[in-house]
């Protein structure tokens, strides 16, 4: 969806007859590719025909060619996607199969932004994890089921199935289940951390059939007890069996800091993880936000780097697709905040434009949805996307604080919670210091690697990057290259003494 008002000042939708259109493609994708997933059989060659064939006849436009290409590629002959589909098979429950994961794959192709919302309705949490303020809220202070139902609603009014619940821990919300089997059109990730996730949940989540927990776990044994209390690892592992005995898709999350990332990469966990069932994984770099933030938690640019090789070489080699934000921006052409793929609204209905990014103009008890994501702020960030020709570097939080810092101080944006503006204040020479390391190490990669196919070609996705922009920004980062090699190769003249 485009957002702009028009003269007399009414929000419009802009194409509508070709969303229109895409809707209706995105309903026969959704049969068709449902259909190759229910004809999964014990032949791994023509699994991956029935699916490239769902893919290739729906993803026919230039716009989709980077999707099409990259699943095709997975899915060759020898490649991992063709045990993939054999783990869908073996651990998936059939109906699961053609509603959760057909949706997932469809929205992923079919998406036209922004494509997912993600919504906190409650911040409590029956853990007390380092570092986190999610145990301090009271149930009084959840949002409403009432505001919970028509936000959904408005999110799927503006063609948005694909909705992630995050909190405090989700499952502890009342009457959860029933929000989202009226919504049974929608499919849900939600991040938990597995302790309320028993043999009687994972039955009630197969029958729903869209939803897909999360699983929250920061590696193996000690590693996740020590952020998130004794015996925490274990109840996580034991919610992976229940929900993989099931039949219930799900993955993991992980928090990746400076003292975990070496385990976190390593090729013993990404088995183990593969071993219990977990089918894709979303890991996040540790962000100084929140309560008490603790700058020397993040990985350095230099782990950041490890983290982006281990994250491409696993999903070229092993059964299972982890996702690392920051590192991928390549593939999503930078940044997707701030509704040009997904926002957040969190449980009081402050809508921010990242979950990591707490400041807020629009809450949705005071407006509707379309009009939080068509606000100045939103649309400022939106315009200043992607923050650099080399997306490597995405983030306007850790890779660009400057530019975020300004963004909110010129549109009026209020922290959402006390504290919010450390990371632009407090913290503000590490994070310059921060973003010059990731700068210098992840431009050699952008130069020397394989990145540039995918910045050409962003002109044909839907990212709102009109071409005189992409050559302005590709021509600002050729010349910021030439101007850093010129200083580099300046000899140093010694004064006379």
């Amino acid at each position: 969806m485009v957002f702009g008002k028009s003269r007399t000042g009414r929000i419009e939708m802009i194409n509508i007859a070709e969303q229109i259109s895409n809707r209706a493609g995105r309903g026969l994708a959704e049969m068709a590719l449902g259909q190759a997933l229910g004809l999964l059989g014990n032949n791994p060659e023509k699994n991956a025909k029935y699916v490239i064939s769902a893919v290739d006849y729906f993803t026919r436009r230039k716009k989709d060619s980077i999707r099409r290409d990259w699943v095709r590629n997975w899915l060759r002959d020898g490649g991992p996607g063709r045990e993939f589909l054999g783990r869908i098979l073996k651990n998936t429950n059939p109906a699961v199969r053609r509603r959760y994961i057909a949706r997932m794959i469809v929205s992923f192709l079919f998406r036209d932004p922004p494509y997912t919302m993600l919504i906190s309705p409650t911040m409590r949490c029956n853990y007390r994890c380092h570092g986190c303020y999610a145990a301090s809220y009271e149930r009084k202070e959840d949002m409403s089921p009432e505001v919970f139902d028509r936000v959904i609603g408005e999110a799927e009014d503006m063609g948005i199935n694909f909705i992630i619940l995050l909190g405090g821990e989700p499952f502890l919300y009342p009457g959860l289940l029933d929000i989202l089997h009226k919504h049974s059109h929608s499919f849900f990730q939600i991040y938990t951390n597995g302790s309320l996730v028993d043999k009687a949940m994972a039955k009630k989540l197969v029958r729903l059939g869209n939803v897909a927990p999360q699983l929250s776990v920061n590696g193996p044994g000690l590693y996740t007890d020590s952020s998130r209390g004794e015996g925490a690892f274990q109840r996580v592992m034991t919610a992976m069996d229940n929900l993989r005995e099931e039949g219930c898709v799900f993955g993991f999350s992980s928090l990746v800091t400076r003292h975990n990332v070496d385990v976190i990469i390593s090729e013993e966990w990404i088995d183990l993880l593969i071993a219990k069932g977990a089918l894709y994984g979303w890991l996040f770099l540790y962000m100084p936000v929140g309560a008490d933030p603790d700058i020397n938690l993040m990985p350095t640019p230099e782990q950041r780097n490890q983290l982006r090789i281990a994250i491409r070489r696993y999903r070229a080699t092993k059964p299972i697709l982890p996702v690392d934000f920051w590192s991928d921006g390549a593939i999503t052409g930078g940044c997707i905040a701030g509704g040009r793929a997904y926002f957040h609204v969190n449980h009081f209905g402050d809508v921010e434009p990242c979950i990591f990014c707490h400041f807020a103009t629009h809450n949705i008890k005071s407006c509707s949805l379309n009009e939080s994501l068509d606000s100045d702020f939103f649309k400022a960030i939106r315009e200043n996307q992607p923050f650099s020709y080399n997306t490597l570097r995405p983030c306007p939080m850790i890779d660009h604080p400057h530019v975020m810092w300004r963004i909110i101080q010129e549109q009026g944006a209020k922290p959402t919670h006390d504290g919010a503006e450390k990371i632009f204040t407090t913290f503000a020479p590490d994070m310059e210091q921060y973003a010059a390391g990731v700068q210098r190490i992840m431009d050699d990669v952008w130069d020397n690697d394989d990145y540039h196919d995918w910045a050409a070609r962003w002109e044909a996705m839907p990212s709102g990057v009109t071409p005189a922009k992409f050559e302005a920004l590709r021509r600002n980062y050729e010349e910021s290259r030439v101007h850093k090699e010129r200083l580099n190769s300046k000899p140093c003249i010694l004064a006379r003494p």
